[in-house]
């Protein structure tokens, strides 16, 4: 059925940075600038994006991407891309995430029960070294999820129109909703008594299972240690925001029906993890089901990162375990490390955010070199520090929200890319913010603040405020229309 035009909207060791043959004529630059009054917060920035950008390529045979694998492998897989997604869009690599993007869903196939490619090399093939054919390929199952979710919020953050009408995307996102999910039984009524191994097992599935084989077709999660386990949690969670995200791109399609349909689903999804995966005895979500489906050890990291869980305990409980996780990680398991600190700042404990950026970008830290780790502190200090977000209804608006602590009095971002617009924002403390519409035409500004208050001053003059709590966070806003090059104060009302 033809759907309606869309209406105009607003894993992967240490390895040092790769370089190729084409190198000496790729030299990618960034216009993302930051100061600080805290000159290791400025140091961390500066690291993180020098070391970024020496992972960016523009003259292979891949087109435009960037390293988000092991760096040696001189290739991208479907989960570091997703989660690199937003470093990379500050930085002004948006063409970039979306050719890669668009590898992954061009190349999903019935042929390998609608999985794409799991890493993709420079040369624009499956990576060698984890794809042997269509029966043999190592392949995560929340991939496809997470790469519909960032391809999602890239749209938000572009305004890429192709990220929701393009066919390629459009039937990677079909095929992932329906055929994906049933041929790896992911139904929120069966994900709960699927088996780890649904189709007959291939040569190197048997080797597999005896610890032999890099071929693992189907791994229910990002844990890749445990051979066994049948689901894991974050594959719910990238599932829920999966569904979440596709309700919103089928109403922006014109599809009621499927939103519908879609947000159901997603419902679902959310009232399993919060139900049947919440340990209501110890306060805490389980970590995956077993071999046995019996439900055993406890994660927070995956729910908060999705927003999935469904009240203030549950949230608190789970932050309580984040903060302890983040004391006790290995220092060299940065793939879960890089992106503890977007996660804290969402949830407000912007201290141990802090800290966990410092560590990261501290000289010598084991594995620091992962490309993860440089682009979720670019992401992190852009949507966590600042606070910077896309508020996709009722309206478009950026939002603000200053994370700054005790050791920072102010910090700014400048030439930050959202939409056809460049902005700048400063944070003085946590009182007043700074807006300039750098360049692009006029648009509409979210001022926030964390606590609740009657009014805020708009270039000193007193406007209502709105009120309101993101997840545990109290927070007040008001919203201003900001004109090409105009520059735009809010302060909290004292």
């Amino acid at each position: 059925m033809k759907r309606p035009a869309l209406a105009l909207a607003l894993i992967c060791l240490f390895a040092t940075p790769a370089v190729h043959a084409n190198a000496k004529t790729e030299k990618a630059t960034s216009a993302l600038e930051f100061t600080s009054s805290d000159q290791r917060l400025m140091q961390s920035f500066d690291w993180a994006k020098s070391q970024a950008m020496a992972y960016v390529f523009s003259v292979d045979p891949v087109g435009l991407w960037y390293e988000a694998a092991l760096p040696g492998r001189e290739a991208f897989c479907m989960r570091d891309v997703s989660h690199q997604s937003m470093g990379a869009q500050a930085l002004g690599l948006a063409a970039y995430t979306h050719n890669m993007l668009y590898l992954f869903a061009k190349n999903i196939s019935a042929s390998r029960n609608w999985c794409s490619y799991w890493e993709i090399d420079r040369n624009s093939r499956p990576a060698p070294v984890d794809y042997q054919s269509d029966a043999a390929f190592w392949y995560n199952l929340p991939a496809n999820f997470d790469v519909l979710d960032s391809s999602y919020r890239m749209y938000l953050w572009t305004g890429d129109l192709s990220y929701i009408d393009d066919p390629v995307f459009v039937n990677f996102y079909d095929r992932t909703m329906s055929d994906y999910v049933k041929q790896w039984d992911l139904a929120p009524d069966r994900i709960m008594t699927r088996q780890r191994w649904l189709f007959p097992l291939t040569e190197e599935e048997r080797r597999e299972q005896e610890g032999a084989s890099k071929f693992r077709r189907g791994i229910p999660g990002y844990n890749e240690s445990d051979k066994t386990y049948v689901v894991g949690i974050d594959l719910l969670a990238t599932q829920y925001a999966a569904y979440r995200d596709y309700a919103e791109i089928e109403l922006m399609r014109g599809d009621t029906a499927a939103s519908e349909e879609a947000s159901a689903h997603a419902s679902a999804v959310k009232n399993l993890i919060n139900s049947t995966w919440w340990n209501a005895k110890e306060n805490h979500f389980y970590s995956a089901l077993d071999q046995n489906h019996h439900l055993k050890g406890r994660d927070a990291a995956a729910v908060l990162y999705r927003d999935a869980a469904d009240d203030d305990l549950k949230m608190k409980s789970a932050l309580a375990d984040l903060l302890t996780a983040v004391q006790h990680r290995s220092r060299c398991g940065v793939e879960g490390e890089s992106h503890d600190a977007e996660i804290l700042y969402r949830y407000g404990a912007p201290d141990a955010a802090y800290k966990v950026i410092l560590d990261l970008t501290a000289p010598g830290h084991c594995r620091q070199e992962y490309p993860e780790v440089s682009y979720s502190v670019i992401g992190a200090i852009t949507t966590g520090l600042m606070g910077v977000n896309i508020v996709p209804s009722p309206s478009r608006a950026i939002q603000t929200l200053s994370a700054l602590t005790h050791q920072t009095d102010w910090a700014e971002i400048r030439n930050l890319p959202i939409g056809r617009n460049s902005v700048q924002i400063r944070h003085n403390g946590l009182h007043e913010t700074v807006f300039t519409n750098q360049s692009g035409p006029a648009l509409i500004w979210q001022a926030a603040f964390p606590g609740t208050y009657s009014q805020l001053l708009v270039n000193g003059k007193h406007v209502k405020a709105h009120s309101e709590k993101e997840r545990l966070t109290p927070i007040s806003w008001v919203r201003i229309p900001v004109g090409a090059g105009d520059t735009v104060h809010v302060a909290v009302s004292q």
